[in-house]
């Protein structure tokens, strides 16, 4: 009995002094879901300051969301994807096997995400501005026959596809 107490007192002890360390650092799920939220703003070419317009917030908060400090609600993520245009499971797609498995969820138990219907990059590909900044350059060209030709210039620039 006097053991479980002494147990029970380092495990508070201990508790205690990872409580305040662990608060003051976002989440590293938190941190993923802020890089989602900024991917598809950025690729749909919209400001903080619009994105926190339609959601009725500031833009600071949305900075906020962006970086993970602060942690985004279910009913915020649920206004997020109407605004932004995407399921809820795209703020979660693409998030490392290391995050997932340390919280519960096998890698390859993620079925149905949006990523899934993309190819995918082994790299941060699809989060570099120069990417984000190319994808909306070729969608402002409004003629199809040219942006067609824009494509297939660029696809014959880059290795052979095998």
């Amino acid at each position: 009995m006097l053991d479980e107490g002494k147990r029970s007192a380092r495990m508070a002890s201990t508790e205690q002094a990872t409580g305040p360390e662990r608060e003051s650092r976002p989440s590293p799920i938190d941190v993923h879901v802020g890089t989602r939220i900024r991917l598809r703003r950025t690729l749909l070419g919209m400001s903080q300051e619009r994105l926190g317009e339609a959601l009725g917030l500031t833009f600071q908060q949305v900075q906020k969301y962006e970086r993970g400090v602060n942690r985004v609600g279910a009913s915020r993520l649920f206004d997020l994807s109407r605004v932004l245009d995407v399921p809820i499971s795209f703020f979660f797609d693409d998030m490392p096997d290391k995050l997932t498995t340390s919280f519960g969820v096998p890698p390859g138990r993620r079925s149905g995400s949006y990523s899934e219907t993309q190819d995918g990059f082994g790299d941060d590909t699809l989060n570099r501005r120069e990417t984000l900044e190319l994808v909306r350059a070729y969608y402002r060209i409004t003629d199809p026959a040219l942006r067609k030709r824009v494509f297939d210039l660029i696809k014959s620039m880059g290795p052979v596809e095998s």
